[in-house]
């Protein structure tokens, strides 16, 4: 299971911002880490009229890619805009290739189970099944042991309940 965490960054000027948790020295996680980026948006010191816009690289199944992903505009109705995207493998580096920003970048950070507690829970899913087969094996001797009962099967009306006898018209007879 994944962890969840805020994610933010502030692009300003020429500078690149690099997400790469790995080469922190991050613990090896089983599941590894994912960035998710939600929304881009414009600090309220951008100037008005100034175009902003972000670039990031990051790593296809194939080779490195380059590409703008938000164009913002102080000043009017493109000051911030929603994302949706998903970035599997670090690294992915953030750019501001025209504009001096700043541009605030947001979203979700997930990191997978680390591989110690990895193999711990496949070391308690064993010890489970382990025990689930020594109780079907103490189950089915109960089963064998136990005589058979005959169930008494009792009438029902169309609503499924059983009907109840008038104590008045029983008297009567």
């Amino acid at each position: 299971m994944a962890d969840e965490y805020f994610f933010a960054m502030t692009l300003k000027g020429k500078n690149s911002e690099v997400w790469d948790p790995e080469a922190k020295g991050a613990e090896d996680y089983q599941g590894g880490h994912k960035l998710i980026i939600k929304q881009a948006l414009l600090g309220p010191e951008a100037t008005d009229g100034e175009l902003n816009v972000v670039q990031v690289e990051a790593m296809t199944w194939k080779d490195s890619v380059k590409i703008p992903v938000a164009t913002l505009k102080a000043g009017g109705s493109n000051n911030q805009v929603l994302l949706d995207l998903s970035f599997p493998d670090p690294p992915v580096t953030f750019s501001l290739i025209q504009g001096n920003g700043p541009v605030h970048i947001i979203g979700h950070h997930l990191i997978g189970t680390p591989m110690d507690e990895f193999e711990e829970m496949d070391e308690l899913e064993e010890e489970m099944l382990d025990d689930e087969e020594g109780e079907e094996g103490a189950e089915e001797e109960d089963e064998e042991e136990e005589p058979k009962t005959k169930k008494v099967k009792t009438a029902t009306n169309n609503k499924g309940k059983t009907p109840v006898k008038n104590k008045a018209a029983v008297k009567n007879k």
